[in-house]
This record gives C-alpha cells, structure tokens and sequence, in this order.
C-alpha cells in the first residue's frame, strides 16, 4: 500500500561547495551538479562539481597538514576530537538524518534511530584506540658477540582517499573517516554525487570540534572525474572505496600503478540459509528486513533466499506477508515502512532486472510493478526460482528476493557458495554443530546466525571475490590505515 502524504519538514541545507583547507568554495570552472528529491523530483541544491585541479589542491592541503601539525598532535588529542565530533553528530542528528532522507529516499525514522548513531558509535569506537595504537617488542637471538633486541612501531600512512555510495553515507564515511583520523592521517573523501550532503555536514561538525583545517578535504563531484582524479592522485598513499565491483576495478587500476594501499567494499548477493530446524517465528523478520531494509538498497542484502524443502513454502508466504505489509510513501511519513529508489536509473535497472526473472522463467509471488506517480517508488517483490537465473547472480540493490529451495545441508552450501560474491551470509538454525560446520564452509567475510544486521565497528567488515578486498573496521581496519616499521637494536652485554 502506499502512505499518505505527509507535510515535510524545511530541511537544513550545507553550503553545497567543496571543502579544501578549511575553506568553503566553489569547484574549479565554477562547475555544478543537481541533487534531486527522489520522492518529489525536485531540485535540493546545485552542488560543486570538482574536477582534476581541484583534488589536486585538496591532496595537497591534505599533505601540508600531514607534514604539518597534525602529524604531532598527540593520540589522547585525536581521542578528544573524535569525541566531539561524535558528541555534534548526536546533536545534529535528525538534521543529518533528514539531509539523507531528501537526498536518497531513506526512511528519516531509520536513520534517527539507525545509521546516524550508528556512524557517532564508529566515532566513539576509534576514538578509543587513538592514544593506544603500538607494535611489539621481541628479543632477538645474539648475533656474533652482539646482543639484540627488536621492535615495532605503528606510523600513520598519509593521505587516505575515501570514495563513498549513496546508500549510507555518513555511516560509511565514518568507517573510513574515524580509523583514518585515529590513526593520524589525512583524508581527502568524494561522496556520492547523489548523497552528499550528510558529508559536507560531517565536514563542518569535524570543523566544529576542532579538526585542523586540511585535516578533512570534501570533493564533490561526479565520479568520472573527481572520483577517477583522487583514485588515481600520486600524492594518496591509501584509497578506500565503497561501490560496485565495475568501479571497483576501475579503481583499483587507478590505484594499483603506484603501490599505494587499497581497500574496496562492492557490494553483494548474500545467502539466506534456512534450515528445517530454524525458529521461522523469530527469523521471518529479520529474513524480510534482510532483502526490504532501505528498499534493498543494501550492500549486506540477503537476497538469494534459501531455504530447506520442508519450510520453503512457510519462508515465501513470511516475504509475501511482509512485502504486501509494505507501507510506501514519503520517507518523513511516520506511516512509511520503505521510502524511494534514489534515482530513476537505479528504478529503470530494478525493473530490469524483474522483467529478466520473469522472462527467464522465474515464478513472480508478488510485487514487481513500478508505483505510478511523482517519486522513483516501487513493490517490494519476491521471485520463486533458482540460482542460475539473473536475478540471483546478479546484485540488483532493490527490494527484490529471489527464494530457492534446498534438500540437505551439502545442496544448500554449494548453492550459497556458487556466486562471485563473498560478502556475507546468514544462517538460521537451532543446530548449534550445524551452524559451526555451516559458517566455516561459507566463502564469505561476514556470517550472521539467525539474524541479520549492521556491521559493529569493533569487529572487520569486508569481502572475498568480487565483493572486494581487505578489510574496515575492528583492529583490522586500524592497522589498515597504519605502516609498520621495524627496528632493530644492536647492544654490548
């Protein structure tokens, strides 16, 4: 069904301009781009569309600051810092949150109580590990009449370059933004040219708590340009990227000619693995939320549904029950339980991909049309098929499940592991020895067990195959954004 009309709220808007130095201004050649409401259609802002000079002059601040004072700002001050900015991100969070609800058609109510507390937690994470980061310290074996000991120290990288997606955007510049400045470097970040306002405002509460300017430079612009210009910069020494595996090599392309670090995150087709013995009643929902949450637009998405012959026909009817329950609307409609598509591309390529399941044969349960009207709505539908159809091989990124029916734990594994993808999976079962046996056969970065949900900061967050490689978040990810240098230490007895 869809919601009803809503009033919407007058929305907070940042100064749409690039930031280079601490400075506000406009692109190079003055050039700009429109971000468009998706439930509306109509215009947000005219945002500055930099180009090749103008991440040029941003690595360059970057590099200055690096080579300047925040390479002796001390850790228990960057722990301060990051607090802050963690500390403004909860006071302007229903700001944040509406900005990402304009610009991409987000639930607001999702992002209040989900991503936008979520991104000051990767804050507050990391802050933590700002004053404690250190290497190891070994004795060595003598060497002739020598005596020996070693150890190693952690040294920020430099510049890091961070690339973000539409979907998420502050929480995923915060998966890049926090370990980065925790560990002392530099950012230079190009956000999505659909959703980057929420980055612009990170950038001005970054400069609220006390960021030396330079510190954090924000692009804006299309990735064709800004994108490819900050990929491929001599002057970054790290590029994180968040996006489709398309881009992904692009990039790592770009990146890879100079030896430079690279992390990519792209996306996903992730297996839902229901067993005989899963409790349906506690599952059936976070099965659903699995494939419906922000419309599909997820990267985490569980969307090649498997489930065990003898409860496949109880798992369709829970997606049926849930996708018919769907309340589409307005995302600052409180009726609203899924907002908009972003874009009408990214609708077209949705309807593309439900007209392939149809004509590959694929059972269609429910859902699949296009909302008429002003907005980029559509059903949330779920298929009845196989894994060799299009639309379980291919990430669709919108609320499209496709459920396929397994015989035996062997069936079910193979099928899950028959993808370029290795994000994540889930597993539901009461079976704890299945569980285990299942989970260490998973080529994946990622399992949940019966559940599904966000990554935690503390814990590593990446994927296997054209999911990508290395990894954000935990430990992990610190070191990630971090050389280690070795020393050695000769002494007399």
């Amino acid at each position: 069904m869809t919601a009803s009309t809503t009033t919407r709220p007058s929305v907070a808007l940042p100064d749409p301009l690039l930031r280079i130095g601490g400075v506000s201004q406009a692109a190079s050649g003055g050039q700009t781009y429109d971000s468009i409401d998706p439930t509306t259609g109509a215009l947000v802002t005219s945002v500055a569309a930099g180009a090749e000079a103008d991440v040029d002059r941003a690595v360059r601040a970057a590099r200055a600051q690096f080579d300047g004072d925040w390479s002796r700002v001390s850790g228990p001050e960057r722990t301060r810092i990051l607090l802050t900015i963690a500390d403004l991100i909860d006071r302007d969070c229903e700001t944040l949150a509406a900005l990402e609800a304009v610009e991409m058609g987000k639930l607001f109510r999702d992002s209040v109580n989900g991503d936008i507390p979520a991104a000051a937690a990767v804050f507050r994470h990391f802050a933590g590990w700002a004053d404690k980061i250190s290497g190891t310290t070994v004795m060595l074996p003598d060497f002739g009449p020598q005596r020996r000991f070693g150890y190693t120290v952690r040294q920020p990288l430099g510049v890091v370059a961070a690339i973000t997606p539409w979907n998420n955007p502050l929480l995923i510049a915060a998966w890049k933004l926090a370990p980065a400045l925790a560990a002392g470097n530099t950012v230079v970040i190009k956000p999505a040219e659909d959703a980057s306002l929420s980055t612009l405002h990170l950038a001005d509460l970054c400069a609220e708590a006390g960021l030396p300017p330079g510190v954090l430079n924000v692009v804006t612009g299309l990735g064709v340009t800004a994108g490819a210009a900050l990929a491929g910069h001599p002057g970054v020494d790290k590029v994180s990227f968040t996006g489709s595996p398309r881009v992904g090599r692009q990039i790592q392309a770009l990146a890879g000619s100079t030896f430079r670090k690279i992390v990519l995150e792209l996306g996903g087709k992730a297996p839902q693995l229901i067993f005989e013995d899963a409790d349906l009643d506690a599952a059936m929902p976070w099965i659903a939320m699995g494939n419906f949450y922000h419309q599909g637009q997820v990267c985490a998405a569980g969307t090649r549904v498997l489930a065990h012959e003898s409860v496949v026909d109880r798992v369709v009817e829970g997606l049926v029950a849930a996708a018919d329950a769907a309340v589409i609307g307005d995302p600052f409609d409180d009726t609203s339980t899924m907002g908009t598509i972003v874009n009408g591309r990214q609708l077209d390529r949705i309807m593309g991909y439900i007209d392939s399941g149809v004509s590959e044969g694929a059972e269609l349960i429910t859902g699949g049309r296009r909302i008429e009207g002003p907005g980029q709505f559509v059903q949330p539908t779920v298929f009845r098929g196989h894994n060799d159809l299009t639309i379980a091989r291919e990430e669709i990124f919108g609320p499209v499940a496709t459920v396929i029916s397994f015989s035996s734990t062997e069936e079910a594994v193979a099928i899950a592991n028959d993808t370029q993808y290795g994000l994540n999976a889930m597993v539901y079962s009461q079976n704890i020895s299945r569980v285990h046996s299942v989970v260490e056969q998973l080529r994946v970065g990622t399992v949940w067990v019966n559940g599904w949900g966000v990554p935690d900061p503390a814990l590593p967050w990446g994927g296997r195959g054209a999911s990508g490689v290395g990894r954000e978040l935990g430990r992990t990810g610190l070191d990630g954004d971090t050389e280690e240098k070795t020393v050695h230490i000769g002494f007399s007895a």
